[in-house]
Order: C-alpha cells, then sequence, then structure tokens
C-alpha cells in the first residue's frame, strides 16, 4: 500500500468533496478508490462484494455496501455513508453492528470516504464493539497510521500467514492505547484529585487538606504542561541542529537592516516553532526548506529566505494573552504592505499556501532567471 496513492485520493477528496451529492457518488468517487490503493479488486464480486447479504432472522434484504472476502467468507464489512454525512450518529454504527453477527465477518469498517472507522469484537465475540479500535482520516494521515490501515491490505489478508486473532489481539491494543491517551488528555486539562494526589504525595510533605489539594491543581496542571513543551521543543531544535546549511551558490551576498531580536523579551514559542515547520512544508516544493529560516522578535515571528530580513516570506504573530494569531504575507512589490490573515488554528496556514508559494516564487526569481538563461546559453 503506497502513501503516494493515499495523498492522490486525498487530493481528490478535497477537490471535488463539494460536488459529490451522495452516497453513490462518494462510493464511486472516494471509496473505491481507496479499496484499490488497499489493493482489493473492486470489479472483482469474489473479493469485493457489493450489496452483501446480510439477512438476521426475522429481517431480511439486509446488505452491507462491501464485503471483502477471502475463500467465500467475508471477513471485513464496509458500511458506506456520503461524504458529507456524521459518522457519530447512532443509527449507522448500530447497522454495521447487525451485519456483523449475521455474518460472522471478524471486522467492520464504518465510513464517508473521508474518515474509516475499524471495528471489532474484543469484548465479546461475533458482538461488535461500540468503539471503533482504529480511525483512519484520508486527510489527516502519517507514516504510523498507514502502517495500521496495512495490516487489512490485499497483500496481508490473502497470505497464508494472516491471523484474525493476532489482529484482533493489535486492535485490543489499538483500544486500549486510545482510550488511556484520552484519559490523559483529560488529566492534563482537569486533573481529579485522585491525580493532583500522587503528586502532592512526591512533592509535599504536610497534611493533602483540601486547600492543599486545589492549591497544587493549577501546579501540577502547569508543570505537565510545561514539561511536554519542553521534550517538543527539545525535539524541534534537534532537528534544527541537523539541518544542513543552505548552499552558499544559492545565497548572494546582502546587508541585512537591524532587527528587533535578542535580548530580554524574547520567547520562542512552541507554536511559532509549528508554524515555522507548517510553513517549510508548505514551500518544500519550491526550494530547499534549509534556506527558510526564521528571526523572533518581541513584536513578530519573521520566517525569512536565508535568514536576510529584506527578504522576508511571512510574519506569524501568535499574542499569547488573548490567544489571537495572524500570518502576513508582504506583498509581491516594493510597498511594504502585508496582506494579513486572521486564522483560529495553526492548520489554516494551509489556507494561505498558494500566497506563500508565490511569495517564495517572487523573492527567488533572479534564481530562477539566471537558471533560464544558462539553460539558453547552453
Amino acid at each position: 500500500m503506497e502513501i503516494d496513492k493515499l495523498k492522490e485520493i486525498a487530493q481528490k477528496v478535497e477537490t471535488s468533496r463539494s460536488q459529490i451529492q451522495n452516497e453513490q457518488a462518494t462510493k464511486t468517487a472516494f471509496i473505491m478508490p481507496f479499496l484499490q490503493a488497499w489493493g482489493y479488486d473492486v470489479f472483482n464480486p469474489m473479493e469485493v462484494h457489493p450489496e452483501y447479504s446480510a439477512d438476521l432472522t426475522g429481517l431480511k434484504g439486509e446488505k452491507v455496501d462491501y464485503a471483502i472476502c477471502l475463500d467465500n467468507q467475508p471477513i471485513i464489512l464496509m458500511e458506506c455513508k456520503s461524504c458529507h454525512q456524521n459518522l457519530e450518529h447512532p443509527k449507522h454504527s448500530s447497522q454495521l453492528h447487525r451485519y456483523f453477527i449475521a455474518t460472522g465477518a471478524k471486522f467492520g469498517v464504518l465510513t464517508n470516504g473521508i474518515i474509516y472507522r475499524f471495528y471489532t469484537d474484543t469484548v465479546k465475540d461475533n458482538i461488535m464493539d461500540d468503539k471503533p479500535f482504529f480511525e483512519f482520516n484520508i486527510l489527516d494521515f502519517d507514516e504510523s497510521s498507514v502502517n495500521e490501515l496495512k495490516r487489512f491490505s490485499k497483500s496481508s489478508t490473502s497470505t497464508s500467514d494472516f491471523n484474525s486473532g493476532k489482529i484482533k489481539e493489535a486492535a485490543r491494543n489499538l483500544l486500549y492505547t486510545k482510550e488511556v491517551k484520552k484519559v490523559i488528555a483529560q488529566q492534563l486539562n482537569d486533573p481529579s484529585p485522585e491525580f493532583v494526589k500522587f503528586f502532592v504525595s512526591h512533592v509535599y510533605s504536610g497534611v493533602r487538606t483540601a486547600s492543599v489539594v486545589e492549591k497544587f491543581t493549577e501546579i501540577i496542571k502547569r508543570s505537565l504542561k510545561e514539561y511536554i513543551n519542553d521534550i517538543i521543543k527539545e525535539k524541534f531544535e534537534e532537528v534544527f541542529r541537523k539541518e544542513p546549511e543552505p548552499n552558499p551558490a544559492d545565497t548572494a551576498a546582502e546587508d541585512t537592516p537591524p532587527e528587533e531580536t535578542g535580548g530580554d523579551g524574547i520567547n520562542t514559542t512552541l507554536e511559532e516553532l509549528e508554524g515555522f515547520y507548517i510553513i517549510k512544508s508548505i514551500l518544500r516544493e519550491e526550494i530547499h526548506t534549509a534556506r527558510i529560516q526564521f528571526k523572533d522578535t518581541r513584536s513578530y515571528f519573521g520566517i525569512n529566505l536565508d535568514g536576510k530580513v529584506t527578504k522576508t516570506v511571512c510574519r506569524l504573530r501568535f499574542h499569547e494573552k488573548t490567544g489571537k494569531k495572524s500570518i502576513s504575507i508582504p506583498d509581491n512589490v516594493e510597498t511594504g504592505k502585508e496582506a494579513t490573515t486572521n486564522i483560529n488554528s495553526l492548520d489554516e496556514i494551509y489556507g494561505v499556501a498558494e500566497f506563500l508559494k508565490s511569495r517564495i516564487r517572487y523573492l527567488t526569481q533572479d534564481t530562477y532567471k539566471s537558471k533560464s538563461e544558462k539553460t539558453e546559453s547552453i
């Protein structure tokens, strides 16, 4: 299963989702290509059986959208909804629940062509769990989630080594891991008294009264977040140390005007570094990312080409106290004006990706010209 194929599907979902009107169109445009990327032959009904019968006693005419079969037996059921439907509605999972019991399949997938929720029977045999053990989002995936997805690809299910019992055990571990993470997230945001008492017992020798626990609640909440931020920041800095220096041949000597940087009052935040890496990932198709650098100031976080403030790509303004965020991109003429976009989350930086690419192309136009001139002279 190749990540590039999944990326192609993701791009298709992004560009054509608004034009998809119903469930059948979602199947054709998004879900069938996903099954193909998974390695299955969607045109072979012995392998991918559409409208598979899933009748129960007293319930006739029940059919699941797709059944992936091995040796004429369904191993994965897939219930499909329109890409505009929310999978949270209880009736969607209850449908799959019935089909799961009727067919004897070991795994069920509920999808709207964007999110794929995987279920099995970790609690009671042949009874589908209420909670999915794994969720794959075609618009937001990484190598780790793709590796989990590969467990159910044709290359895995069609071999003699395929063992649904082992996968169920892995599913159980995934489910418990997800639940543990949820508990950790809850405790980080709103520590329970029991959680606070555990830490207080290690750092406070006095009587653990209600007022002491209340006092330590905020201290522990802040300490945990600072500890996590320190770890992440350390990882970022490690990446910085490993990044290659830009090729001197790609940069020209240029005077750099003074900028307000260094000294007291400047605190490079984790959010600013995350924004920086998002912008680097956007621009990697246009330029060697080592040339994209940052310079923090008291008033903004500047992202520049070759470390030169006269070649500003954009400026991030993230106000910690108010929570307001914005990204400003200079226009491609020497007016000094900036186009500023307010954002609610870092993901919204992707919404100005084309403007960032246009800006970097403008800043490197001399390089492109010189390269084309060399080509012509040859």
